[in-house]
């Protein structure tokens, strides 16, 4: 079961939040949503099902949300004079993927409200700053040292220790920009492998150094909170990867009450030191001591999350348009047990079969070209009893 109503304060470590309308957001207004894949079409269907209208800005055409929304705008998330447009289009502003790059975002929240805060947008696509906020917060990550040089690599692996992963403090999704070091001579043979250091101080242009965890698991929280500090938790979920991208969840995770309880009072806490108003998922490592260690945050919708559209009272979709648009949270409650498996690239060939289950729901996002590792839907079997 889901916690919700925790309003423990703590102190803020980013700008504050811009300013919440006085009143609720109501529906037959626009939501404005940046990026047009599968959580951004998951994101309008909830809003569609509540009475708001979805606006999509997208740099692709055809995308798979656009199938869904009211209306498409398809230009570069840079091109102001569109994006000033779009503002002036709809009600309030969210977004469906971390990377979209964050200046312009920035600049669209002095036209519109936009949740979560542009700052947290900014901070998710730095593994350094993120990381140093949490710690900020008294919660735990893997030892980590930022690096733009040989020399820092080299000192970094002296205090961290082998094996380490090296990643790029920005972007990276799937596995993406991130190479596990066993020694120390491999830097150079990473060379071939896009790995180099400019000797910069810039932010764009840092690595990051972490302690590489044996975890024996990796959980994620999902976490919503609106502007007057409620906030409502989902059960932790067990995530299982192949070729680093996400396979499966399982619903709940395989833990103790006492570590599950543990794991939401580390989302909350993020949660509510980081000022989110919308949802985030807080991915973590469970050491072999039942240690819990922050990995990562996403502020929106999880492909972790995708199992509660079937087995929650309230989805985590629709969770986040209430926060954004400053209605009662919805009950985060887990109705049965589930099991959500990604169509992953050519796994999409097999939807007749989980279409046959009974107790399976399948998902489907619309992408015409099925690909290796492209995320092509999703099947949610839920662990009721067959009559």
């Amino acid at each position: 079961m889901g916690r919700t109503g925790d309003k423990k304060k703590l102190g803020k470590i980013l700008s504050p939040i811009l300013q919440f309308p006085n009143s609720p957001i109501p529906p037959g207004a626009t939501i404005g949503i940046l990026g047009g894949g599968q959580l951004g079409r998951m994101l309008a269907i909830a809003a569609a099902e509540m009475g708001y209208h979805a606006h999509i800005f997208c740099p692709e055409k055809d995308c798979p949300a656009s199938e869904v929304a009211k209306t498409t705008t398809v230009a570069a998330y840079e091109d102001h004079a569109t994006l000033e447009r779009f503002a002036q289009s709809v009600d309030v502003v969210t977004y469906e993927f971390e990377n979209i790059p964050a200046a312009p975002v920035a600049e669209l929240a002095k036209h519109v409200p936009v949740f979560p805060n542009p700052d947290i947008l900014s901070l998710s696509q730095h593994r350094v700053l993120e990381k140093q906020a949490i710690h900020k917060l008294g919660i735990a990550t893997a030892p980590f040292m930022p690096v733009h040089s040989d020399e820092e690599f080299h000192a970094a692996i002296k205090k961290i220790g082998l094996p380490a992963m090296l990643k790029t403090a920005r972007m990276g999704y799937d596995g993406k920009g991130q190479w596990i070091i066993k020694k120390e001579r491999e830097l150079e043979e990473s060379r071939n492998r896009g790995i180099e250091f400019s000797n910069s101080r810039v932010l764009e242009s840092s690595y990051i150094l972490e302690a590489f965890i044996a975890f024996r698991m990796e959980i994620s929280v999902i976490v919503a909170r609106d502007a007057k500090g409620d906030m409502a938790c989902y059960c932790p979920v067990q995530n299982i990867h192949k070729h680093h991208i996400l396979s499966e969840t399982i619903a709940p995770a395989p833990i103790s009450a006492a570590l599950a309880e543990k794991a939401e009072g580390i989302a909350c806490k993020i949660a509510e030191g980081l000022g989110l108003v919308g949802l985030m998922a807080v991915e973590m490592f469970v050491t072999d001591k039942d240690e819990l260690l922050v990995n990562e945050l996403a502020p929106r919708p999880h492909n972790s999350g995708h199992w509660t559209i079937d087995a929650c009272v309230t989805s985590q979709f629709e969770q986040t348009i209430r926060a954004i648009c400053g209605l009662p949270l919805g009950n985060p409650e887990r109705l049965c047990d589930a099991r959500m498996i990604n169509l992953i690239g050519d796994d999409i060939l097999e939807w007749p079969r989980y279409a046959a289950m009974p107790n399976a729901r399948l998902h489907l996002y619309g992408k015409k070209e099925a690909r290796p590792g492209r995320k092509m839907g999703h099947v949610t079997v839920l662990a009721i009893k067959q009559e």
